[in-house]
């Protein structure tokens, strides 16, 4: 494709365990859970150079703070596990934790709800794209029909 620049979208996750020992299955897991946000990188407004990173040039578009941590919660019994997730986004931060008995649960339950707060932010956004090109539009067409 001659002429034509490809935008690489990117997302760094940052992993961080707590009171647990961390594993390269676990790791890997959380990568692909939290991985899959990936396909909301298309929301962020472009400029000319291409997307617009939280860190300037050459850093990735979105990065992901990911904190697991075994915690002792003493009116409960067992094992407690909390995941906690922090995306950070061109001018815009989420963030979702959540308990649970099983550590994957927790980590299923924070990429949800980090997803459903994504979906919310693209609705708002093109929202706002649709309300700017109805102004553009009401503008323009009474000055071509007089």
């Amino acid at each position: 494709m001659a002429g034509k620049i490809k935008n690489k979208k990117t997302m760094r996750i940052i992993t961080k365990a707590t009171n647990i020992k961390s594993s390269g299955a676990l790791n890997a897991y959380i990568e692909e859970k939290m991985g899959s946000l990936k396909k909301f990188l298309n929301l962020l407004e472009e400029d000319e150079k291409g997307f617009s990173a939280p860190g300037g040039k050459e850093k990735p578009t979105a990065e992901i703070w990911v904190e697991i941590e075994k915690t002792t919660d003493h009116h409960l019994q067992g094992e407690i596990f909390r995941a906690e997730a922090q995306l950070k986004l061109s001018g815009r931060g989420l963030r979702a934790k959540a308990t649970s008995g099983d550590l994957k649960l927790a980590i299923n339950e924070t990429k949800n709800e980090l997803e459903r707060q994504l979906k919310k932010y693209k609705d708002k956004y093109i929202a706002k794209v649709k309300k700017g090109a109805r102004k553009i539009k009401e503008e323009v067409l009474p000055n071509l029909k007089g």
